[in-house]
Formats: C-alpha cells, structure tokens, sequence
C-alpha cells in the first residue's frame, strides 16, 4: 500500500508496523483512531499532513523490508490466541504490578503532588476495566471467532447469536475508554518522565505506566484493525452460504 493522505492510520500500521513509532512520537492515535485517514487524523492534531507523510517515508526507508505476520493467511482463529498469549498475559503480569507501584507513590509522594493520587485512582480504575474486558473478550468473543473461523454457526443458546457486529463494537467502545485513561495518566505524569527527586519506585512505576501505554496501543490496533474485520468478515461470508 502507498502512504498517502487518504489512507487510514490503522491500515498504515498493519501492513508495517514500524511506522506506529511514528504515529506515537506525533501523538497520533493509531489504536482507537487507526479508521481515521491520515489527513483526518493530522488535521485534528493540528499537524501538516506532508511532514507526518515524510517521518513515515523516513522510517520505511531506514527500515528497509520488515518481517510482518500475515494475519489474514494464519486467520482469525491464530490471531485471537496470539492476543490472548502476548498481550493479555503481559497484562495479567503487569497490572498487579502496576497496581502496587501506583498506589506506593501516591502514598509516599502524593502529600506533596496531588496528581499521584489522582494518577493512582485513573489507574485502578483503568485496570479493572481492563481485567473485565479481558474476562469478556475470553469466555465469549474469541471462542466465537475462533468458531467462525472453524466455519461454525451459531448455537441458538450462544449469547452473540444475533451477530458479532454488537459485541464488536461493545470491545471496540471500550477500547476508547482504555485509550482515554491512558491519554490521562500519559498527562498527569507529564509524558511518564519523572521529576529529579524521583526515587527509583517512582522511576519505575512511570517505566511501566510507558510500557502498559506501548503495549496496549498494539493490542488494541490487532484487534480493532485486523482481528474484528477479520470477524466480521467471517461472518457475512458464513451467512452468505
């Protein structure tokens, strides 16, 4: 695919994923906003659209070819089980860690700067969230996908047998609210760098809060711009038979 100005981020993305790096240095949303064109994007950043173009040319030529995984060969079914191996274990890790590190900080520091309390609560709430959408995605969504991708009808007890679009787009809105609280916390920790009195909890717990903003902007691109077309898809041309 050519980079152009009416190309969408998230398609961007996909096919090389390197250029994610780009998008996050402008502060670009490639994630939640990944259905947004270039253009679109750039302009609600207040960006110039041929600059962001440039950095993206810049970063594929440095780069050279990229070993990228092609998720509509290996199917829905295989990328439903790499997100459940990758980024929800990582988060199963991280944010009992996470939750640990935040609310230490905020009692340590949070006397004297306020927004580490506040970051801690952002925080907490965040990773319950997270915890849950997880839970869903598990028990329901995957197993469902990984049905169609099986080429499986839905059973009349299944409680998305009135279609995937619905919970798709319940995943997808909460995928807005993750990216929000990240957006939060990314402000109140002024970009995750720390203050010279920092002392090394604290140090850590931005390192982390980084990481998780990293990590979870690639999760939710996999899912929002490959794994749930790739759905849906499925879908349609099942009920098309």
């Amino acid at each position: 695919m050519t980079i152009n100005a009416q190309a969408t981020i998230g398609q961007m993305v996909t096919e090389r994923p390197s250029r994610a790096r780009v998008f996050e240095r402008v502060g670009i949303d490639y994630c939640c906003g990944g259905g947004k064109t270039l253009e679109a994007a750039c302009a609600a950043k207040g960006l110039q659209t041929g600059s962001v173009l440039a950095e993206l040319e810049a970063s594929d030529a440095a780069r050279g070819s990229e070993a990228v995984t092609d998720w509509e060969a290996q199917g829905a079914g295989a990328l439903a089980d790499h997100v459940e191996r990758t980024h929800h274990e990582y988060l199963k890790r991280e944010l009992p860690r996470l939750t640990a590190l935040t609310a230490k900080v905020a009692a340590v520091h949070g006397p004297s700067d306020a927004t580490l309390v506040e970051l801690r609560d952002v925080y907490a709430t965040f990773a319950a969230e997270m915890m849950e959408h997880m839970m869903k995605e598990e028990k329901i969504l995957f197993p469902w996908i990984r049905a169609l991708a099986s080429g499986q009808a839905p059973a009349a007890h299944s409680p998305i047998c009135s279609g995937i679009k619905n919970p798709v787009r319940m995943m997808m809105a909460e995928h807005e609210d993750s990216g929000a609280a990240l957006e939060k916390m990314r402000e109140l920790t002024r970009g995750f760098k720390p203050p010279p009195q920092a002392c090394n909890t604290y140090r850590a717990m931005l390192d982390g809060l980084a990481e998780l903003e990293s990590d979870t902007h690639t999760h939710v691109h996999k899912e929002n711009s490959i794994l749930f077309p790739m759905a849906v898809k499925l879908e349609e041309a099942l009920g098309a038979r």
